[in-house]
Formats: C-alpha cells, sequence, structure tokens
C-alpha cells in the first residue's frame, strides 16, 4: 500500500523551476533514500511533503501530492495538522533551549494537550523508541544543549515522534555527526520503518545502500531513475546513475 503518491508535480520560486514533471510513489512502513549532486532539487521535493515551502513567498507548484489518497493542496486541508502527520528532521541538530523532557513535550502542549501524565507517557514512549531513554532518564531536566551532536540528533527525532506522525521526512539526518552516531541514527532509522513511512536525503551512498528499501536519484530537477535499492546500486537503468553512484560526477 503507498502511503504517499505524487502527480505531475512541477514547483517554482519566482520564474525559477526547480522540480520538474516529479511522479513517484512511496509504500508504506518502507524508506526511500533520494540521491543526487547538490542542487537537484531533493531538499525542495522534501520540503513540499509537509508543504514547508509555502513558507517562501516566491514559491508556486502545480501537479499534486497525496497523503492516504488525500491531497495535501485540498483547500480545507490544516496545514498544522499536516506537519503534525509528516514530521521532520533536518541537517543539523536543532534541539530547543528547554530540558530534554520539555524538548519532546513542546509539540504536544502546542498542539493543546495538557494532561500531564499523557505528556509524561508520551515523552517517554519517545525516548525509548529514539534509543536514547537509558543516556538521558536520569537527567531529564537537564538542558538539551549539554547533549552530543549524535545525542540532540535523536532528541529531535524523539520529538518528531511524540506528535504521532504518520511520515519521516530526514534531510541528511546524519551529515554533521561522527562514524558512531551516524549508525546509531542508521539503527534507529531501520527500527522506525515498522511504524513510520520514512523519506531520506543524504549524500551518502553508502548509507543510502545500508538504510533504505528504495533509492530515487535526481538529476537536474527530474527524477532520473526510481527502483528497489539493491537494483539502482547493482544494475542502474541510466548510465548517469551509475556515473553518480561510482562517483564520476556530483
Amino acid at each position: 500500500m503507498n502511503r504517499i503518491k505524487v502527480n505531475d508535480l512541477n514547483t517554482y520560486f519566482g520564474d525559477i523551476q526547480i522540480l520538474k514533471n516529479i511522479n513517484i510513489t512511496f509504500p508504506k512502513n518502507s524508506i526511500t533514500a533520494l540521491i543526487g549532486p547538490s542542487g537537484c532539487g531533493k531538499s525542495t521535493f522534501l520540503r513540499s511533503i509537509n508543504r514547508m515551502n509555502d513558507l517562501i513567498p516566491t514559491f508556486s507548484y502545480d501537479g499534486d501530492i497525496y497523503i492516504d489518497d488525500e491531497s495535501i493542496y485540498n483547500p480545507n486541508i490544516d496545514v498544522v495538522e499536516l506537519r503534525k502527520k509528516v514530521g521532520m528532521v533536518f541537517q543539523k541538530p536543532n534541539p530547543f533551549p528547554k530540558s530534554i523532557y520539555e524538548n519532546v513535550a513542546y509539540g504536544l502542549r502546542i498542539h493543546g494537550i495538557d494532561d500531564e501524565d499523557f505528556i509524561k507517557e508520551r515523552v517517554t514512549e519517545s525516548l525509548k523508541a529514539a534509543v536514547i531513554w537509558d543516556e538521558v532518564k536520569d537527567k531529564l531536566d537537564k538542558s538539551a544543549m549539554g547533549l552530543s551532536g549524535g545525542q540532540q540528533q535523536r532528541l529531535c527525532i524523539a520529538r518528531t515522534i511524540a506528535n504521532n506522525p504518520e511520515v519521516i521526512l530526514m534531510d541528511e539526518p546524519c551529515s554533521a555527526l561522527d562514524p558512531i552516531s551516524t549508525l546509531k541514527i542508521e539503527d534507529l532509522i531501520h527500527r522506525l520503518k515498522e511504524d513510520y513511512t520514512i523519506i531520506i536525503v543524504t549524500h551518502n551512498m553508502q548509507q543510502a545502500s545500508r538504510v533504505s528499501d528504495y533509492t530515487s536519484v535526481f538529476l537536474n530537477g527530474e527524477i532520473l531513475e526510481s527502483g528497489k535499492t539493491e537494483q539502482i546500486f547493482i544494475n542502474p537503468k541510466e548510465k548517469k546513475t551509475e556515473e553518480y553512484i561510482t562517483g564520476r560526477f556530483g
């Protein structure tokens, strides 16, 4: 079953077209890696799925994106609710200057939840799901800014999980991390697939091949090739895909 379906999506910033005729589906409970050279439209595409591009005044689009068969551009869609359903983890860990506990509770509070017992339960569940509970359970009232980079990123993933999304978007979530922290995040991504549909932008070919079920290759705002990760890496159909994966351009 497909969680997300994209039909003939074109995006523009002013007169400049960024994405061209994007058609792709994302199966439920799968991990899809988006790869391709810098500036090819991967992050713009990712931010289209939760309508973050709408925050840029010059942004416009045509085509459509469906989540569970409902258009995200339906005029009746509540964008705040959409972004709750489609969580996002950014390139650099971005914890709030609050306690570890309040970082995770924040999303629940801004969505109007004030039952402290429920919040405590969700915070605990989310920190456990993000595999950071054992490291922080005795210092939940301490500032999140004191955590290491890898811990901060897992905390940000816990914050995303707390809102109970269906989709998690990850924009190069390991690029600012050391190799050990990167492996912890990759292990975590594998675990999260059981409950979420995950789309990850990465420049790391090894990471794409390790963590994803499917891979889409972007080039100049278009999808050059999509398929199962094993097929894309071992037997790509397009010569440009092979050249990118083997480091001959990009």
